[in-house]
């Protein structure tokens, strides 16, 4: 399939971060394009403002008579659409050419130099950030990420066709074996995803076999400590990267100072210093030490990382902060495995070391929840208070027994409660905390603009 000679496309998820991104691709190319999703969002509305047509009523009529021709319509799926979707079983049984996001993201970056970024957590933040360096130096840059960047205000980035692409490399549903990268970087291997996986070791087979997809003398950059859990073919070069550990990419001399990190970049035979980086947390000065690896292998210069680094603003929802004005501080984050949460507290504790901080956490899918209950309850328990919303299905049916309930009851906080969306407010309204977190990913993001009302106001 040239996916360059396809007249209109229809997308059935159309808001998904990672959907949108293919929808902006084509846009810019002048397609025409239409698509579905279960509600409103800012991703809708921002479709909109380019011309999309989007429906939220899953039933054929809503669909434009023009998108119902079998011979020029493409539809792209995302796996979170059930499958007793009304729009999807009409285009499954009327013969519509049905591809899924990950087979049109794969397609499309077959056109370009392919670097993917994978891992359970990071990706998004590491890819953003490489994209960002890539497009502000010689070399140029073309992404398609897994979240808003802050600085191009956008989850597309469009350079010119001879520069590479950055790819978030998604690993649910298997995903990022569509890819045929010619670079790669890997962040973390924890175990997720066990609803498509049943083990952490097929998992990792999963990440093996996309290591392994990369070109024949390409590179791999991932952390340190993860290389003997792969068995990466001979034909690719493998470099490794650590916060502050030795390894081929390391940072030193690590420092806050009026909120920003000043560090020093560590490579070999050379090193950056005192690089300054204004997104705050200690999880993103190592994934700038990604980031920054794989740029310099790209052939970014030390001078255009340094410039670029320190304008960085960051990915809204990564660490995102929402208030701080002296008084309440309150900050939005995706974290939605305890790997992340406890990585994002930790941050907010070195920043606020003495603060009261709260916490409110809305679990992600039923098997996500059953799965990791016991480590939930782990990171949940070291805020000071923490409440937790009902589990947000995506794309599952409820699983029997598994409720929020069941990682409160594992708890042993004495200041740890399950409220619903209405009563959230009004314990935002009581500002008994110094620091306020949001955190999941889910649609607790709609709780984001209401709780920084109410913050501002305390």
């Amino acid at each position: 399939m040239n996916i360059k000679e396809i007249k209109q496309i229809y997308f059935v998820g159309i808001g998904g971060i990672g959907m949108s991104a293919i929808v902006r691709y084509f846009c810019s190319l002048g397609k025409k394009v239409a698509g579905y999703d279960r509600a409103p969002s800012h991703i809708t509305d921002s479709l909109k403002d380019l011309g999309v047509s989007i429906t939220f009523d899953d039933n054929v009529s809503s669909i434009g008579n023009s998108f119902l021709n079998t011979d020029e319509t493409l539809v792209i799926i995302t796996p979170a659409i059930p499958n007793n979707s009304v729009l999807l079983n009409y285009f499954r049984n009327n013969n519509f050419t049905i591809i899924k996001r990950a087979k049109a993201l794969g397609l499309i970056s077959n056109n370009y130099r392919t670097i993917g970024v994978a891992g359970t957590h990071g990706k998004t933040s590491v890819s953003t950030l490489l994209s960002y360096l890539l497009y502000n130096s010689s070399i140029g840059c073309n992404a398609f990420l897994g979240g808003i960047s802050k600085n191009f205000e956008s989850n597309f980035v469009q350079g010119n066709v001879n520069s590479p692409v950055v790819v978030e490399a998604d690993e649910f549903d298997r995903s990022f074996l569509q890819l045929t990268p010619t670079a790669a970087i890997i962040t973390s291997l924890d175990a997720d995803h066990l609803d498509i996986y049943d083990s952490h070791n097929y998992m990792l087979q999963s990440f093996n076999d996309f290591a392994n997809q990369v070109f024949d003398g390409g590179i791999i950059i991932i952390k340190e400590g993860l290389k003997d859990q792969l068995n990466i073919k001979s034909t690719l070069t493998v470099k490794t990267y650590s916060l502050n550990k030795e390894s081929e990419y390391y940072s030193n001399n690590i420092r806050l100072q009026r909120g920003r990190y000043l560090f020093d970049f560590i490579y070999p035979g050379d090193k950056i210093e005192n690089l300054e980086l204004f997104v705050p947390g200690l999880v993103n000065v190592e994934n700038s030490i990604a980031a920054i690896a794989m740029a310099l292998n790209m052939g970014v210069s030390p001078l255009e990382i340094k410039k670029s680094l320190s304008s960085f603003k960051g990915v809204v929802r990564r660490f995102d902060y929402k208030v701080e004005n002296g008084s309440k501080v309150y900050i939005d984050d995706y974290a939605h495995h305890p790997s992340e949460i406890e990585f994002t507290l930790k941050s907010v504790r070195e920043l606020y070391p003495h603060k009261k901080i709260a916490g409110i956490f809305q679990p992600h899918l039923y098997s996500r929840t059953r799965d990791f209950a016991t480590d939930f309850a782990k990171e949940l328990d070291k805020f000071d208070s923490i409440v937790l919303l009902d589990i947000y299905p995506a794309r599952e049916l409820p699983i029997e027994g598994v409720t929020s309930n069941t990682i409160l009851e594992l708890m042993a906080s004495n200041s740890k409660r399950i409220l619903s969306k209405d009563e959230v407010l009004s314990f935002v309204k009581e500002g008994d905390f110094d620091v306020l977190l949001t955190l999941g990913a889910g649609d607790i993001d709609r709780l984001v603009d209401p709780i920084k009302e109410i913050v501002n106001k305390l």
